[in-house]
């Protein structure tokens, strides 16, 4: 059998750190390499970074290219920023030093859509040093998109979807939480709205082009709306403080049109602990068609620990894919691993 998968994470923050602790539980491999960005974590022991009560004898890097260059991993699994353009630096420096990348930034679930200059750079460094790259995440990445394209599968004819999930984002950081627009009043959302500091969910135009690719729908163009989710009681988690009056969240909704036509509606209601406000989270999605298909799950599936576990379970596909940049509708299903992950993985 082979040696360990050689893991290195690149990111500790609330997601890097989720990563750290599933790859730690899983047989087969090896946490090799802990990169931050945070200065003041240079040297601490990675068990400092995650709470963990003793010390696991491998210390934080700010160092990546030494990093990368003195372990010689087998995948990266980055965990730094949401959009292409911030992340192409560290993923450009990883696929350089021969391993195959794993990342969470959204726009990485289908990079193509709004930089395919640097999608096509990717690919072409990936190639060149005979790895792979794949984005990948709960949403977008499977529930919003993956999924919906499954669920096509057993239809004749599809004439539209619209899919919805209403999640909570109190497992979320500072910087989801701020991109939100969480724990700010309603003009000041609508403010971040007009000046791009207040994002709402990352990933929208990405999923409807993953979906409209799978199915062979040539989309026109896509609208984006978004609306404040004002609190009427006050909520909190670890980062903010919610009082009523300000907002807990945003009503995303994302459409793609084919001529002229709404053909595929995502909606993403996300706020801090919904069930404050007697909201039930939940995954829906239905497709109109041949047949008509109905889909849902409540409550939703977890958004954290369902994005840190896609980072991990798509470890064997990565590896065992050809050289080049994929998303998940072009790799084999993830499915949890639950055994040795070398016995998951062929030749390359």
């Amino acid at each position: 059998m082979r040696q360990p998968v050689k893991i290195v994470v690149w990111g500790t923050g609330q997601m890097g750190t989720g990563i750290i602790k599933l790859v730690l539980q899983k047989e087969g491999m090896e946490l090799a390499g802990v990169i931050s960005a945070r200065k003041e974590r240079e040297g601490m022991d990675v068990s400092g970074v995650i709470g963990a009560d003793k010390p696991i004898g491998l210390a934080v890097s700010t160092d990546a290219a030494r990093t990368l260059a003195a372990v010689k991993p087998d995948v990266v699994l980055h965990a730094t920023s949401s959009r292409v353009v911030d992340a192409f630096g560290e993923l450009e420096t990883a696929l350089g030093a021969g391993a195959n990348v794993i990342s969470i930034a959204e726009e990485m679930s289908y990079p193509r859509y709004g930089s395919a200059d640097l999608s096509d750079k990717l690919s072409a460094t990936a190639k060149k040093n005979k790895v792979s790259i794949l984005g990948t995440g709960i949403n977008p990445g499977f529930v919003l998109d993956l999924l919906v394209i499954a669920l096509t599968g057993v239809c004749f004819r599809v004439d539209s979807i619209t899919a919805r999930r209403v999640n909570d984002l109190s497992p979320y950081g500072p910087s989801v939480l701020r991109t939100q627009g969480v724990g700010i009043t309603p003009e000041a959302f609508h403010k971040g709205v007009a000046d791009g500091s207040v994002v709402g969910h990352f990933g929208f135009p990405e999923s409807i082009s993953m979906i409209a690719g799978s199915l062979g729908w040539e989309i026109e163009r896509i609208e984006q709306t978004r609306e404040p989710i004002v609190s009427q009681i006050e909520r909190k988690t670890p980062f903010v403080t919610i009082t009523p009056g300000l907002t807990a969240g945003c009503k995303h909704t994302g459409i793609g049109y084919m001529k002229g036509k709404p053909v595929i509606t995502l909606i993403h209601p996300q706020q801090v602990h919904p069930h404050l406000a007697d909201v039930t989270t939940g995954d829906y999605i239905e497709i109109a068609g041949n047949p008509t298909v109905s889909f849902s799950g409540s409550p939703e599936i977890p958004g954290g620990i369902g994005t840190e576990a896609l980072a991990v379970n798509m470890i064997p596909q990565i590896i065992n894919a050809a050289p080049g940049l994929y998303t998940m509708a072009d790799l084999p299903v993830p499915a949890a691993i639950m055994g040795d992950v070398r016995k998951l993985i062929g030749g390359k």
